[in-house]
This record gives structure tokens, sequence and C-alpha cells, in this order.
């Protein structure tokens, strides 16, 4: 396994993959609120991140032995109806958990939340099909500890292993397991608290983490996606609604747009859709595309999928096939070849196309805000614009990822989601998608 440090390594769940501040203190306030009861004055709730939330409540928050049980009960439900759909996966973890799997390392997860709940939720923010092993309680009232889950998570047979959390329970239980202890500064627990619990190391972002567990070994290439449609279509809210949730989700994300997304580019969208420049002919139109598509690929969108992040491009090359080669019947194979060296290669790995029909979209897009010159267009000419986007998918279905925009937002974005996870995380088909929804 080349130079890696470790060949197993345990995750903590809370503060260590998840920023889980948000949802456990919201599911805890609304808990106590429920029971009438009063959180202490200095109270610091983002310390109820960690250890079990029995202790948490009775030792931080004073709620009576007596109602300890209740605290619990009425905790869980709010924090599995609300709560985890409030959690965000840290930048820069999904990418580290994919160089570990890839390069052959054991993974392995040991939280003091329930075995199924640990499940649950990494099925939910599709990561469990990067853990060989997952260990959490199996009964509220018989507790493992630390130690014991640790010992449970790791492999029967490791040269040399590690513990990464944020807590002093994740570092005295690595040592008391016999593994090595990470501190995950970036967590709910102080610098000061780790080292005092006995970290071996700490690490100040995911990035640092994965410089030390996987050393000198670059990220794997990111992902371009785009998304397309007629003007109206929906197009920008949904992507809104997918930057939000792929970014929760962990995914390092790049929003663009086209034409525009850097500066020379964007100052060409300006000369484009400027209503005053009406004598703007076909070919001059086509050619201000490429040129600032050339731009755009050399500086923000080629950069960042080497880097290893998600490009999101609101529209790319397939408008200027459909607006130029469709809708001023430029031809298809025109439109390609004056794109060929502003693309440079760099075609998306995914597209996704809200299907409506173009006098549909285009009352919408009208009744919300000034058009530009390109939306000042006839019927006729969206209607070939909307003709064209349908070949350009008869002849591309496997990279076009198709939803019709003629239903309600939250369940185009529910659809959206789902299909883009599988190109993205092809392991975690049978995560996420189905069962996420907005917090």
């Amino acid at each position: 396994m080349g130079n890696f440090p470790y060949d197993a390594v345990v995750f903590d769940l809370d503060g260590t993959l998840f920023d889980a501040e948000e949802g456990i203190v919201s599911s805890v306030r609304k808990a106590m609120e429920e029971m009438g009861l009063v959180i202490p004055q200095g109270a610091e709730l983002r310390q109820v991140v960690g250890p079990p939330l029995r202790y948490s409540f009775h030792d931080l928050l004073n709620v009576p032995a007596e109602r300890l049980d209740e605290a619990a009960e009425r905790y869980a439900r709010i924090f599995r109806s609300e709560g985890m759909y409030r959690y965000s996966v840290y930048p820069g973890i999904r990418t580290l958990l994919r160089v570990l799997k890839e390069n052959g390392l054991y993974v392995a997860l040991a939280s003091s939340k329930p075995q199924e709940l640990c499940e649950h939720i990494l099925q939910v923010y599709c990561l469990r099909h990067y853990f060989d092993r997952v260990i959490g309680e199996t009964d509220n009232h018989a507790k493992l500890g630390k130690p014991e889950m640790i010992r449970r998570a790791l492999p029967e047979h490791y040269r040399r292993a590690a513990m990464v959390g944020d807590r002093l329970y994740d570092m005295e239980g690595a040592k008391a397991a016999g593994v090595d202890g990470i501190g995950a500064v970036y967590g709910c627990g102080s610098e000061e608290e780790l080292r005092k619990a006995g970290a071996d190391r700490l690490v100040s972002d995911a990035d640092a983490l994965r410089e030390l567990l996987c050393p000198g070994v670059p990220a794997p290439r990111g992902f371009f996606l785009s998304m397309e449609g007629p003007d109206g279509c929906g197009k920008t809210t949904q992507a809104n609604l997918l930057e939000k949730s792929l970014r929760q989700m962990g995914f390092e994300l790049v929003r663009t747009r086209e034409p525009g997304g850097c500066p020379i580019s964007e100052k060409i969208r300006q000369i484009i859709l400027d209503t005053e420049n009406a004598e703007m002919c076909a070919n001059c139109e086509a050619l201000l595309y490429a040129a600032s598509r050339a731009q755009h690929v050399h500086q923000v969108i080629r950069p960042a999928v080497e880097a290893g992040k998600v490009v999101l491009s609101d529209r790319f090359v397939d408008s200027s096939v459909a607006y130029q080669g469709g809708g001023r019947e430029m031809g298809v194979e025109m439109i390609r070849q004056i794109n060929e060296p502003a693309v440079d290669g760099m075609l998306p790995d995914a597209t996704v196309y809200l299907a409506i029909d173009h006098d549909t979209a285009m009352k919408r897009r009208l009744s919300a805000s000034r058009p530009d010159r390109l939306e000042l267009e006839s019927s006729a000419f969206h209607g070939r614009v909307q003709a064209a986007y349908e070949e350009l998918i008869e002849r591309d279905r496997r990279r076009f990822i198709v939803v019709s925009g003629d239903q309600p937002a939250e369940e185009i974005a529910r659809q959206v989601l789902r299909q883009v996870l599988r190109r993205l995380e092809p392991g975690c088909e049978q995560e996420g998608g189905s069962t996420w929804k907005e917090s």
C-alpha cells in the first residue's frame, strides 16, 4: 500500500465526518422545549455533540434522572425526522474516503449513536459504500463504550490502525484500544481537549487529514455537470437546489454559468445579451459564445475538474448547438466545428435537461423579469431550439439526464438529485436520493 502510514482507519461520526452541530443542538432545544424545561444559563450546547446524549441531558442540561428516558425518546424522534437532515459532510471528507478505498485501505466507523441510525445517516448522505464496517450502540441502556466499539470496528488483521475523532472520548478510546488517536480540531472539541486526552496527531481540516493518511496521493479527477433547457424551464432554480444538496452531502462544488463564469467571459456575456445589439449577425453571435467558452474552460472548468471538484455549469456547449445551430438555423455541424477548440475536449460528464414545452417555459420566463436579446426571439425560433435539444438527447442518451420540468419544483429537485448521485457516486445507487429531503 505504498507509503500509507495506516492500513486501517476508524472514524467517529459527529464532528469528524459530519458537521452535526446544527442538527443535534436544534433537536436538543426542541426536546427540552417539549418537556417544558429551561436550558441552564451559560450551557455551551455544542458540547452535546460527541458524548452519549443521556450524559449531556443530565450533566449539561440538568434534566432530572427520572426524566432522562423521556428526554432521550423525544430527542430521538425529533432527530430522526428533522435533525439528521441538518447535517452536512465536512468539505474534503468525501474525497478522503474515496482515496482511502481506492487504495485498498480498511475503513470503519465507531459511534456512540445506535447502530441502525449510523447506517441510516451514512446511506442518506451516500457514504455507506465507503465503509467496511459500521459499529454503533445496540442498546440504549447497556453501553459498549468507545474502546470496545473501536475494537469491534477494527479488522481481524492489520499492520497499524488509527482512530480519527474530535472529542476526548475518541482519543481516550483509541489509547484503550491500542491504536493511534488523530484529533480532528475542525470538530467540536478544542485543541487543548484533544491534546490532554492523548492525541498522537492533530489535523486542522479534512485536507490536512488526507495528507496525513494518504501522503502525496492527489485528489481523483472531479466531475463536470451541466444543466440545460429552454428559457423559463426553471433551470436556475433547480441548479440552486442541486448545489445546496450536493454541498451538504460533502461534494466540493464550483458553480458557474454560460455565457460567463469568469471576468473575460462575463464581459462577452454583456455584449451577447444586450438588447441594444439587435443587429448582431448569427456568425458573430456564435463566435462570441465560443470565445466566452474558451476562456471559461481554460480558467474555470478544467482546473476545477483536475483538482477533484464537481463543476456545475448553468448551460454549456449544448446551448450553442440548440440556439445557434437550431434556433439560428446555422446547422449542428458548423456550431460543433466553431466550438471544438473552445471546448478542447472538456465535454460534460453528465447533462441535466429540464424538458418542457417552449411556449409554456417562455410564458414563465416573461412573467418573471425583463427578457434579454435571445428571449425576445419568436416562438418559431424557440421551437427550433427545443427540437435541436431533443435531437441532441436522442444522439447522446447516455450523457443526458432528462427530467420533466412541468411538475412541482420540489419533485423536480428530488428526481434531479437522485439521478445526479447515480452518476457522481456509482457505488451508492441504493443510497441517498430516495431518502433525502431538504432541511
